[in-house]
């Protein structure tokens, strides 16, 4: 896997948005902070995540998927 690449799929469908990703083996765990989730439940936030990941999920490129989506003011709150 590919993690420079995983990254861009995510950056180009989540314009503005700041993304770090660690992976371990077929295992992402990505953290995206930006205003495009504003409004959003949890669950639609991790939806246009797994959106773009999709393809790679089902060929099994990726097995498991932990993901942290916060807009950039509650990234502030927790620091």
């Amino acid at each position: 896997m590919n993690e420079d690449e995983i990254k861009q799929l995510l950056a180009s469908g989540l314009p503005g948005c700041d993304i770090e990703l660690q992976s371990e083996g077929n295992k992402i765990s990505v953290l995206v902070v930006g205003d495009l989730f504003e409004g959003l439940s949890r669950v639609k936030r991790q939806q246009l995540i797994y959106g773009l990941l999709n393809e790679k999920i089902g060929s099994g490129e990726i097995h498991a998927v932990s993901m942290r989506c916060l807009t950039q003011i509650e990234n502030s709150s927790q620091g």
